[in-house]
């Protein structure tokens, strides 16, 4: 893209930013962006009235409900989609997709995520319609308003919407990070054609089969609009995003001038070439001949993108673990080298030293966790490399200098049995990935053959001089294609992974895992790099420079130098927490007020608690810290929370909770009929009491699922000028608790406008370090039981 357009996307991203977060239902999301949105899809159609193309525009506001899996229901009413349709004069049957979303998050600008996609589809949309060939297919381009509130508006599209029938695939611009390169992180599925499609014409290919197993193993807590056009419309496509710096992402630094020009001067170039390759390509007008088959896919170093079928790789992993087998099987057949294998027995005991490596990297992240330095490395990465690394890789060359003093073999004959170990190692990790059908089986297939062919042509070399530096660098230069990749390719995991474990509320310690990566890379890298160990005369030095690395860093990280948070514009790396200012409400059977009670719900995001938030705020400590209580549906609260006691909050546009009616159905259920008038955002819990079950609702298809801890949540969002919300549900008694028969809940949120804040939230947001960012907004929490 040219300097021009450069300017203009930058222009659409400040403008759109500018107005602060765009929550749902905010007049910031709902009129201001749109209005700009739309003042800028009329200029663009102004100038294609005299070219081969034209533009329709639709603004639709969809209502609907539909499940996210599990027991949660996501409910929308009257959400803003912007619909753009280009096609030639001649008119279009097939349609691409082209997605983004202009909302935010609460307390975020939301510039990555995900304004300057929509800043990059207004000037994509103005360069094709410029084009002096007509295109063969068309496009739409939905500029959605309600992704982060559960992907809402994708669903009102892609179920809803008259032209989602034409639609053939997709491409969903989202973000995980603030600029960087724009990753494919998962394509289909299936529909191989778009892989091959992307490989043709990305002008800076950046993608991985590896990031698409990963994400769609749920490794990941993230979902995008991808799963809703391919799980409700049906509909292939390529989800892409943003990756680097995941540690601003929700966050108040998410803003325009982070975003470096040349990741959207990629993006721009990535996005306008697939999507005219793809509206001129035949595939896209009989998209369901060509569905069937996977793709095995990756770039190299993101100059080019490697692309095969998935069965032509099952048959080249087949035919690479057939072909070291049969090397392996020519060595065993001499006795001599049997023998020798044999003797290695005991070795190969002590070669469990991939498990020692892991137990003790684990271990020195438990002394880490136990010293009170838990998540050093979310601001100093590269020390938990020098700390985990050093004693990953000190254990490694410990316990194979062992082994070679301890067999009495030739140090030459050693490091080439180790070479076939560590071979054959890789071949039974590449056989087990390949039957389980896992693209990534690419990875150990190039650790087998790289190492092979380059063992097979320094073999004689080998045998007859031994060791020399002139074998040492061909060896290397044997391993470098596959090494260079997988370091690459580590690079990347890790900079996915390290903000993820940074904001991660699970128990288990992110240490542990931030240990294990470590360790899993050095086992990965150190494969073959053992081989040198037997060759060498000594290691003695090795072992003492990684000795004094691991002794220094683990003193330092004790003493506290490595502090896991930082203020500092140029890199923050702030603590999330979430405040809501909160008044709670507890009804009794007959419907009085039974108790109340109002403070702050202060929620921590990750693993560090308040421990370092005390000593700036002594009133949050963990003498308040408060957990769920299981008879209570949810109770206002996440499940561990610490509540400081405040004044009540008292919104202009208080929430009104109404029955409408009670009544017995004539299959002997109970329906209640219910009506709620409230903010933008409100979630719904039911929790049925023993004896008592839910056997329809108004939700989802009107029947729930079996839920053995019978609790159900509904979240809902609605735009401007909806009407109330009205539903529904039909209870079963088998049983009549004392309690009654179900508690119901009701949590309303204010995120914009004056009712989203007050005195004394504001007052206690400034008491926070300048390193934590705080998410704050109102709340009221209602609770009934019938």
């Amino acid at each position: 893209m040219c300097k021009t357009v450069m300017l203009c996307i930058r222009k659409h991203l400040e403008q759109i930013t500018s107005v602060g977060p765009r929550t749902v239902g905010s007049p910031e999301n709902e009129i201001t962006t749109v209005n700009y949105l739309l003042d800028q899809i009329e200029q663009i159609r102004s100038e294609s009235k005299t070219g081969p193309h034209f533009i329709t525009v639709d603004i639709q506001r969809p209502t609907g409900c539909f499940s996210l899996g599990g027991f949660t229901i996501s409910c929308y009413d009257h959400v803003t989609n912007i619909a753009v349709k280009l096609q030639p004069k001649t008119s279009a049957q097939h349609f691409m997709l082209a997605n983004c979303h202009f909302d935010s998050v609460p307390n975020s600008p939301g510039a990555s995520d995900d304004a300057v996609s929509c800043s990059v589809m207004l000037e994509v949309l103005h360069s094709l319609v410029n084009l002096s060939m007509p295109l063969k297919h068309g496009v739409i381009f939905l500029f959605n308003g309600a992704e982060e509130t559960k992907l809402q508006a994708s669903h009102g599209f892609i179920t809803q919407h008259p032209w989602a029938q034409q639609v053939r695939a997709f491409v969903n611009l989202e973000a995980a990070g603030v600029g960087g390169k724009e990753l494919v992180f998962q394509t289909g599925p299936e529909n191989p054609w778009l892989v091959q499609a992307y490989a043709r014409a990305a002008v800076h290919p950046f993608a991985s089969v590896v990031g698409q197993e990963i994400f769609q193993s749920g490794l990941i807590p993230s979902d995008t609009d991808f799963r809703i056009f391919r799980d409700f419309g049906n509909i292939p496509g390529i989800d892409l995003a943003f990756i680097e710096n995941g540690f601003l992402y929700h966050t108040k630094y998410d803003t325009p001038e982070r975003i470096h020009t040349n990741s959207i001067q990629r993006a721009g170039d990535n996005i306008l070439s697939v999507l005219k390759h793809l509206v001129m390509s035949e595939e896209l007008a009989d998209s369901s001949e060509y569905r069937h088959g996977n793709m095995v896919f990756f770039d190299m170093l993101g100059v080019t993108l490697v692309v095969y079928p998935a069965h032509v790789g099952t048959i080249i992993n087949y035919v690479v673990a057939v072909a070291t087998m049969i090397y392996l099987g020519t060595k065993l057949l001499c006795c001599l080298y049997l023998l020798k294998f044999l003797c290695f027995y005991d070795y190969l005991n002590i070669c469990c030293d991939w498990v020692i490596t892991l137990l003790t990297v684990l271990f020195v992240a438990l002394l880490v966790k136990l010293m009170g330095r838990s998540m050093f490395w979310y601001s100093y990465f590269y020390a938990a490399i020098c700390l985990y690394g050093s004693a990953a890789i000190g254990i490694i060359v410990l316990i194979h200098t062992l082994a070679k003093t301890r067999c009495r073999v030739r140090r030459v004959d050693l490091a080439e049995l180790f070479f076939d170990v560590s071979l054959l190692l890789w071949c039974c990790v590449l056989l087990f990935l390949t039957s389980r059908g896992w693209c990534s089986a690419y990875l150990p297939m190039m650790m087998v053959v790289f190492p092979l062919i380059s063992k097979l042509l320094l073999s004689r070399h080998f045998r007859a001089r031994g060791a020399t530096l002139q074998y040492s660098v061909l060896y290397l230069m044997g391993l470098a294609i596959p090494y260079i990749h997988i370091m690459f390719l580590i690079r990347v995991i890790f900079e996915v992974f390290t903000p993820i474990l940074g904001r991660s509320t699970s128990e288990t310690p992110p240490d542990f895992i931030m240990a294990l990566l470590v360790a899993l890379a050095t086992v990965i890298l150190s494969s073959y790099f053992i081989h040198f160990i037997y060759l060498s005369r000594s290691t003695k030095w090795i072992l003492a420079v990684l000795g004094s690395v691991f002794t220094l860093m683990f003193v330092l990280v004790g003493c506290g130098l490595f502090f896991p948070y930082s203020a500092d514009p140029s890199s923050p790396r702030p603590k999330r927490v979430s405040v809501q200012h909160i008044t709670r409400r507890f009804h009794s059977l007959n419907g009085s007020l039974q108790s109340s009670d109002s403070g702050f719900c202060i929620n921590n995001q990750d693993y560090t608690g308040m421990q370092h938030i005390t000593p700036y705020i002594p009133q949050i400590n963990d003498s308040i810290c408060t957990l769920c209580q299981e008879q209570l549906p949810y109770y206002g609260f996440p499940r561990k929370s610490w509540y400081l006691p405040a004044p009540e909050v008292s919104p202009k546009a208080p929430l009104e909770f109404q029955l409408l009616s009670r009544q017995e159905t004539e299959g002997g259920t109970i329906k209640m009929t219910f009506e709620v008038k409230g903010p933008s955002h409100m979630s719904l819990y039911l929790h049925p009491h023993a004896g008592v079950s839910l056997s329809s609702w108004s939700f989802g298809g009107g029947t729930p699922g079996f839920n053995l801890s019978g609790k159900y949540f509904v979240f809902y969002s609605h735009g401007l000028d909806a009407a109330a919300w009205n539903f529904w549900f039909e209870i079963q008694v088998d049983a009549s608790p004392d309690e009654g028969w179900i508690s119901l809940a009701i949590s309303a949120h204010y995120f914009s406008g004056s009712d989203g804040r007050s005195e004394q939230l504001e007052s206690l947001l400034k008491r926070f370090p300048a390193w934590v960012f705080p998410a704050s907004w109102i709340s009221t929490y209602h609770m009934y039981r019938y």
